[in-house]
């Protein structure tokens, strides 16, 4: 029954309780199902999408799981049992009903949180960001409380990454702010002085005589900011627009990086690879799209979704980088801090890897990356990566064409070509170093010559870029400084920093012929068949693994834990799905 042909009459309608992909079985478990302690459906007409947001509080039970989410007015708190015993919704550690206002998004501090303490962030319908614990039951602080920073829903909110007190908050208003948590928001609407202005993008401080959030405001695109996702080393920022716009900021240095365009609609979900080499988007089109973070251009695409896609993640625990002789991969959270590891070989990196597969004595590598996505139609689809999408043509030489994405529709933008090497290069590339040579204020040569650097006018100098920093800083966001603590690892410094030199003939600050077409990004007709939004026969078109109707209702999300699948439904209920060799005995009979 489970296995129904995906064409098949009416069992195609049913609900599915497991699928099958080559790691093995994935099995609902029941039991651990989480809902409002009543678990009578929700009636979601008008209201906010469910979310889930977990921490681990690393208490001495070895139970330290905790899962948050909303449905409706509410917002609940419970231990999260996962795969190992029912979850009883009885005691919940936190519940609260808001009037007036929904929760709408939130996100835990896992930097800060402790079996005594979490700090939680959650935004509201109606503009508002409030900080609580849970955990002591306080509610910490509430931000823009008055809405006279942003009068619009709250669409996203996260913990600044390595920070203990930035966070960043959008808005259906289309803007972005900058907050610590430290800071008041004052009692009058904020001025503000425009920091840096680029191609359809703004970015201005608060004016201030005592420093005051916002830190920062950005104002991005056309339309509401749907979603935002910083890159697995916290340095680079991607945020998906109702304008159809994928934009790629670097998060230090306030610059734009590269844009990429929906096949029609709104994109509405983002998300990195765990090595922060490709981004993979979701939205309106019923299409995820795979965005090269190196070559700044469309992979692919994945049509399964029958409606809007809601929610897409990579899944950490089941990508792989492995030798030719097939090895299981099993991997940890702290196995993706830094880049992927696998194997025997613990000391190499899938970066150096994957940059072997480009060399001309390459040994064979495979390459997986796991990713799924979740929608409107009720569907999970998971979707594998491989090299024969990554990797096109194989080298034959150093310098090689990419895949078909070029046609004589395009621009002659020289954005077909990559050097060997490319693809390994990854925001490795991009990590700033002792010597000085890839900071901020000084970037390095780009592999590819950028579909949407600044245009000159707009673009700023070494030492301007520099001292806006300063300012900034000066102006009470030093604790920028954080984001990089975690960052600066030298792995792989000698060997990127050889290949940027190799790079020296191309100028970083190339304005690339597409540049131009983001002033016309109203009128689709200008961006389809260019780099921004290649034809859909222009570039490989990936099929799910599966493609399951697993709810009753819209799917609102979809997260990778160690062992299982968590995804939920409008009608607020989060359902765990046991990987294959993970369900607990007591917990199997579904």
């Amino acid at each position: 029954m489970q296995m129904a042909a995906e064409g098949g009459g009416k069992e195609n309608n049913e609900i599915k309780t497991q699928f099958t992909t080559r790691e093995g079985v994935y099995k609902l478990l029941t039991h651990s199902e989480y809902s409002r302690p009543n678990r009578v459906p929700f009636n979601s007409q008008g209201s906010n999408p469910v979310k889930v947001s977990f921490v681990n509080v690393n208490d001495q039970s070895g139970n330290g799981d905790r899962i948050c989410f909303n449905v409706g007015r509410e917002l609940y708190f419970y231990i999260y049992k996962g795969v190992r015993k029912a979850a009883d919704l009885s005691k919940p550690i936190d519940k609260r009903i808001y009037k007036g206002t929904q929760p709408t998004c939130h996100d835990f501090n896992h930097l800060t949180a402790t079996a005594e303490s979490v700090s939680l962030l959650v935004g509201f319908s109606a503009g508002q960001v409030q900080l609580i614990d849970p955990i002591k039951k306080e509610t910490s602080k509430l931000f823009n409380e008055e809405r006279l920073i942003d009068k619009s829903r709250v669409t996203c909110v996260k913990w600044v990454p390595g920070s203990e007190s930035l966070f960043l908050v959008t808005h259906s208003s289309g803007n972005m702010y900058l907050y610590n948590m430290e800071h008041t928001c004052g009692t009058t609407a904020p001025h503000y002085l425009l920091l840096k202005q680029g191609e359809n993008y703004s970015v201005h401080t608060c004016k201030s005589k005592s420093t005051r959030n916002p830190l920062l405001k950005w104002t991005v695109g056309e339309g509401a900011l749907n979603e935002f996702s910083f890159s697995p080393d916290g340095k680079f920022l991607a945020c998906v627009s109702q304008d159809g716009f994928l934009r790629v900021f670097n998060f230090d240095a306030v610059e734009l990086h590269g844009t990429m365009k929906s096949y029609f609609g709104g994109l509405l979900c983002v998300c990195w690879s765990p090595d922060g080499k490709y981004i993979v988007t979701g939205g309106e089109d019923d299409l995820v799209t795979v965005w090269s973070f190196v070559d700044c251009r469309v992979i692919a695409r994945g049509h399964g979704h029958k409606s809007w896609v809601s929610v897409v993640a990579f899944d950490h625990y089941t990508t792989s980088v492995e030798d030719a002789d097939p090895m299981e991969f099993s991997g940890s959270d702290e196995d993706f801090q830094d880049q992927i590891h696998f194997g025997r070989d613990r000391a190499n990196s899938s970066q150096s890897r994957l940059s072997k597969r480009n060399s001309t004595d390459s040994r064979p590598v495979q390459v997986t990356y796991r990713f799924g996505s979740v929608g409107q139609d009720t569907q999970l689809c998971l979707w594998d990566l491989t090299e024969d999408i990554l990797f096109p043509h194989l080298p034959l030489s150093r310098t090689r064409t990419h895949t078909n994405v070029m046609n004589a529709t395009s621009p002659p933008a020289g954005g077909d070509v990559a050097v060997g090497g490319g693809v390994g290069g990854g925001i490795e590339t991009i990590n700033p170093s002792t010597n000085g040579t890839n900071t901020p204020g000084n970037p390095p040569p780009t592999p590819l010559p950028r579909s949407n650097s600044l245009p000159h006018s707009a673009a700023m100098t070494a030492n301007s870029k520099s001292s806006v920093m300063d300012n900034t800083i000066a102006a009470g966001v030093s604790k920028f400084a954080t984001l990089s603590i975690h960052d600066r690892k030298e792995r792989h410094h000698e060997k990127d920093h050889k290949w940027n030199h190799s790079m020296g003939h191309i100028s970083s600050k190339s304005s690339d012929k597409l540049n131009m077409l983001t002033k016309t990004k109203t009128d689709p007709a200008k961006t389809l068949g260019t780099l921004l939004c290649p034809r859909m026969e222009d570039i490989p078109l990936l099929e799910p693994l599966i493609c399951k109707k697993i709810a009753h209702e819209r799917l609102t999300v979809l997260i990778f834990l160690e062992d299982c699948i968590v995804t939920a439904c409008q009608e607020g209920f989060i359902c765990t799905w046991a990987r294959p060799g993970k369900v607990v005995s007591s917990l199997n009979r579904n």
